[in-house]
């Protein structure tokens, strides 16, 4: 199992996660997206698991100043992403080609399971 945790570390779903991950012995990389962005192959590899739209936090104070709401394209979403990764929902979790968004502890359970 490779986790990845992508997040800040001001916000609390991503502080829950790295604790669920920790209480069960579960190795992970955490990438403070404030201080690191998250690559191009990285947001082309969550893609690949997550819609376009899962990735957009709508109550980010960039979200209207970006204008996301009335974009269609999902290639223009995907680069102001990679450009503003404020507007990120957070934490991203990433196990290997699977990945989600926010704290979905049914799905970190189900991948933990998977491997014993």
């Amino acid at each position: 199992m490779n986790i990845q945790i992508f997040g800040t570390k001001r916000c609390f779903d991503t502080k829950k996660a790295e604790r669920f991950f920790k209480e069960r012995k579960v190795k992970f990389q955490f990438i403070d997206l404030n201080e690191k962005s998250m690559s191009k192959g990285e947001l082309t590899s969550i893609l690949k698991s997550k819609n376009i739209n899962d990735l957009i936090n709508t109550k980010s104070k960039d979200y209207a100043k970006l204008n996301f709401g009335s974009i269609r394209s999902s290639e223009i979403k995907a680069e102001l992403l990679l450009k503003n990764q404020k507007v990120m929902m957070t934490p991203i979790v990433r196990n290997g080609k699977e990945a989600t968004v926010g704290y979905e502890i049914d799905v970190w359970n189900k991948w933990i399971n998977e491997q014993v």
